[in-house]
């Protein structure tokens, strides 16, 4: 089901709050992997402005 699914940028001060919306919202543990370099100079992190540094799905 592709039309469900979720991500989430995260910085490493917001990765609690990205992974508790993961569980909140789909009610299964998140997939989290770290951003590779590439992908860190140009993603922010949902909640705040700064670099994000982990990805946060739901599958």
């Amino acid at each position: 089901m592709e039309a469900n699914k979720q991500i989430i940028y995260s910085c490493e001060e917001h990765i609690d709050i990205a992974i508790d919306t993961i569980v909140d919202e789909h009610e299964t543990f998140p997939l989290l992997s770290k951003i590779s370099e590439e992908e860190k100079l140009s993603t922010t992190c949902e909640y705040c402005r700064n670099q994000a540094v982990y990805l946060v799905a739901n599958e």
